[in-house]
């Protein structure tokens, strides 16, 4: 994928059994499919079943393929269903948000004296919903198709 082309992101929760929770499926998706990725959250259980939410970033061609190749092993893989939507006329630009931003969706326009908001950056990790002190951060649950 070239500069002037924009990168598919697409989030999604993993589900993987006892057996396969020790193999390097994930590092693949980057070998196999040109793929980058990006761990959001992870979880090994003590019964050895893995839990992680990913977002990978590449092109939707690639994310496709990469995505029947964890089904193909045994992974369970669900879209992430929820995005983060901000009320403009509620947050007053106080910026504790843009601290526990972990990929700067979220950051301070030292110039304007404003919180940004990048959309396109977010991956709906939700901690900025949490520290918002008017909440004006909100989780909204999408319903649309996988």
């Amino acid at each position: 994928m070239n500069d002037t082309q924009k990168a598919y992101r697409k989030n999604i929760h993993l589900t993987f059994p006892p057996q396969v929770s020790k193999e390097p499926v994930v590092c693949n998706l980057t070998r196999l499919f040109d793929l980058t990725f990006n761990i959001l959250k992870a979880q090994i259980t003590p019964r050895k079943e893995g839990y992680l939410t990913l977002e990978l970033v590449g092109s939707q061609e690639n994310c496709g393929k990469a995505i029947a190749y964890l089904k193909e092993h045994e992974i369970a893989v669900s879209p992430v269903d929820q995005r983060i939507s901000r009320d403009e006329d509620s947050c007053m630009h106080c910026g504790m948000c843009t601290a526990i931003c972990p990929v700067d969706a979220l950051h301070m326009d030292w110039v304007a004296r404003t919180v940004t908001f990048d959309t396109e950056r977010c991956t709906a990790c939700g901690l900025c919903t949490k520290v918002c002190p008017v909440r004006a951060m909100h989780v909204e649950v999408e319903n649309g198709p996988w």
